[in-house]
């Protein structure tokens, strides 16, 4: 059975499940950071996926970009690391070139900045939205 890592738990919240994936948002409000955690057992590299779920993954990663788009971000991040947390999973970030640490990447230079729970409920309700307008 599938298993989240538990620092992914501890730092995301569940959006949608979708085909291959389990859809997070980051609870960093600082800027739009979604992520993508494949819900296969033992996937650490891309390569641990089949072709067609490789496939299916890069499908999502284009639907987590159209939601974003609808932020008006200057550009969009991806990025599969995974040298603190083994379990593989994609971060879809929105950047702008007023965020704090543009033009840097995000990972490890963004201070966490959590949503109160009123504010992550309003993003829910519109990341929600965004998935169904896209799908």
């Amino acid at each position: 059975m599938f298993k989240l890592d538990p620092q992914i738990k501890a730092d995301t919240f569940h959006i949608a499940d979708l085909p291959l994936s389990d859809l997070r948002l980051m609870n960093n409000k600082t800027l739009p950071w979604l992520m993508l955690v494949p819900k296969k057992i033992g996937c650490i590299e891309l390569t641990d996926l089949t072709l067609e779920e490789q496939k299916n993954l890069i499908e999502e990663v284009n639907l987590v970009h159209q939601m974003l788009f609808d932020y008006q971000p200057d550009k969009i991040n991806v990025g599969a690391i995974g040298n603190i947390v083994s379990q593989l999973h994609i971060h879809v970030v929105a950047r702008f070139k007023e965020d704090p640490v543009w033009p840097a990447p995000v990972w490890g230079k963004v201070e966490a900045n959590p949503y109160s729970d009123q504010e992550c409920a309003d993003e829910m309700v519109r990341l929600q939205a965004l998935l169904k307008k896209h799908q």
